[in-house]
């Protein structure tokens, strides 16, 4: 009996999103984000666009907005890394419906990325965060993946194109190689065309100013508040050299 009465306090419990206006619906897919359920996620995305939500806005007013107060959490050690992973796949979930509709409509991105783990670190369950909360808030990324020389960061610079270079590292070893991209790119006359950041348990401020990144990013959160602030930065002094 016990059981019986379980299962029907959790039907009860279970909640119909198309039942609910606009505003508890988005404010619900922020807990669902929060919780990482994916198929919930899927479903209030479908439903807000059949109710004439435009892509741009449910991106922004659902998903976005849902993955930053993930992001602040995990930034205040409230969530960690497999609930916010959780949250990542339930974001992903609703970027797979919102992707074509944005491609179509030819929105503009928040900017474009580039990440990757440097030469002789296999280590990436930090970089994959950071490409999953830089892709949640309108980033277009370029994952490269796990150790990747500095010929692999200057191909994909010259084939996509990014606004942003971010190399991660986690071993003290593997962290000078950071200096041998940056310093490469001076070399060759790029260094200026690309933002770059750089993360990894091991680093701090004192490091990336010390091999010429733009910026430090201790977690995914802080990384995704540094993009968006160095692109706007960014956009700003492009606009100044125009007038």
């Amino acid at each position: 009996m016990a059981d019986e009465n379980m299962g029907e306090n959790t039907q009860e419990d279970e909640i119909d999103l198309s039942a609910l206006g606009d505003d508890d619906l988005v404010a619900q897919m922020h807990d669902d984000l929060y919780d990482g359920l994916a198929d919930e996620i899927a479903e209030g995305t479908e439903i807000l666009l059949e109710r004439g939500w435009g892509a741009q806005r449910t991106l922004n007013e659902a998903l976005v907005e849902g993955m930053r107060i993930v992001g602040i959490d995990f930034r205040d050690g409230i969530l960690f890394v497999p609930e916010v992973l959780m949250s990542a796949n339930a974001m992903k979930a609703g970027m797979a419906i919102l992707q074509p509709l944005l491609i179509a409509s030819n929105t503009p991105r928040m900017g474009k990325i580039v990440v990757g783990t440097v030469k002789g670190d296999i280590h990436d369950i930090g970089k994959n965060l950071v490409a999953m909360m830089m892709e949640g808030a309108g980033f277009e990324v370029v994952d490269l993946g796990i150790n990747q020389s500095v010929e692999d960061f200057l191909a994909a610079l010259e084939k996509h194109q990014p606004d942003i270079l971010g190399m991660s590292a986690l071993l003290t070893t593997t962290m000078p190689y950071m200096k041998v991209v940056i310093d490469t790119l001076a070399e060759k006359g790029l260094r200026n065309d690309y933002i770059v950041l750089v993360g990894g348990a091991p680093l701090n401020e004192e490091f990336s100013i010390a091999i010429g990144a733009d910026a430090y990013c201790r977690d995914a959160a802080s990384a995704v508040e540094t993009a968006v602030e160095q692109m706007s930065h960014r956009r700003g002094a492009l606009a100044a050299l125009g007038d």
